[in-house]
């Protein structure tokens, strides 16, 4: 079986794809699985870590063979707003629950999840399930995946919550 050990990302390579695979949002984030394009390529993804598959990306077999990616059509949420203002209050409390989302001008997409349409409804927005390939924005350190981020270390160079013992004479009671 044909190996794909390297992403190329969309718009740094060119040319006709051998084949294309259609994969939804968990689908793009995979490291390791036997995959087959829509005409038939079967191949294992084989990647040293995950890389965040996106839409127009390209995997390169051991044989030289480009495998187009495909954002495959999934179920949604599409997010309205009243305005503008409400739309971005909205974005931030998805982004402040680290939410993949897909940002498209007037609205937001999100992975169906009753639990955040009941916040988003208490919020002011209107929510409808649509069913569409789903591509949410990337990490904003360069990580390529949503999925994919790290807490930086405090000043100090000690990760967040990281304490300090102290040898003093007194009791904490």
């Amino acid at each position: 079986m044909a190996s794909a050990r390297r992403v190329i990302r969309a718009g740094d390579w060119s040319g006709p794809a051998a084949d294309t695979v259609l994969l939804d949002y968990e689908g793009r984030q995979r490291r390791r699985i036997a995959l087959t394009g829509i005409g038939g390529t079967a191949f294992l993804l084989n990647l040293e870590r995950v890389m965040g598959l996106r839409d127009g990306d390209a995997l390169e077999l051991d044989d030289g063979r480009l495998i187009a990616v495909k954002a495959a059509p999934e179920p949604l949420h599409a997010v309205h707003a009243g305005d503008a203002h409400d739309l971005v209050r909205i974005a931030w409390h998805l982004g402040n629950r680290h939410l993949p989302t897909a940002i498209e001008g007037r609205r937001l997409l999100i992975r169906r999840d009753h639990v955040i349409v009941d916040m988003l409804r208490k919020l002011g927005a209107r929510v409808a399930e649509v069913t569409e390939p789903f591509r949410p924005e990337g990490g904003a350190y360069g990580t390529g995946t949503p999925l994919a981020h790290d807490h930086a270390p405090a000043p100090g160079g000690h990760p967040p919550g990281h304490g300090h013992g102290h040898g003093h004479g007194h009791g904490h009671g």
